[in-house]
């Protein structure tokens, strides 16, 4: 009778695949990514000025710079998912919707609204600096 359940059990696994395992071993690890996207629908947005892959890539050099701690990313999936930081773990979720060719919509959700706004909002402000870069040598008349 042991044998036959066993013999159930890793029939399972390997029908199902490894995707069911590293699910597991993901919601074990806290590094799931199922809190963030089951909080998408309350996700705050905006749409960038960037294709698709720039707005990616800066986007993971603006969450290096605002300190977030990256756990999982899938560029694929189009989506990115930090800690708001290596103590905080409060996970967050960055996804990414294109527009068209030259626009994407950048999608920040969290379980937590505090953590979802924090990281959102320093978020869009590294965007768009990158798309207003202060000069440093300004013209403008100074007060």
């Amino acid at each position: 009778m042991n044998k036959f359940i066993i013999t159930v059990i890793l029939s399972t696994v390997f029908i199902s695949g490894c995707a069911l395992l590293e699910k597991g071993a993901r919601e074990l690890l806290g590094t799931s990514t199922s809190s963030v996207e089951a909080s998408r629908p309350e996700a705050i947005k905006q749409i960038f000025n960037f294709d698709f892959d720039t707005c990616y890539e800066k986007s993971l050099v603006s969450l290096k710079d605002i300190n977030t701690f990256l756990f999982a990313k899938d560029k694929k999936n189009k989506m990115i998912a930090v800690f708001v930081s290596e103590q905080d773990t409060t996970p967050v979720g960055v996804f990414f919707k294109v527009i068209d060719a030259d626009n994407t919509q950048v999608e920040v959700s969290s379980p937590s609204t505090y953590a979802r706004d924090l990281i959102g909002l320093r978020l869009f402000a590294k965007l768009t600096m990158y798309l207003n870069p202060i000069e440093e040598n300004s013209t403008a008349p100074q007060q």
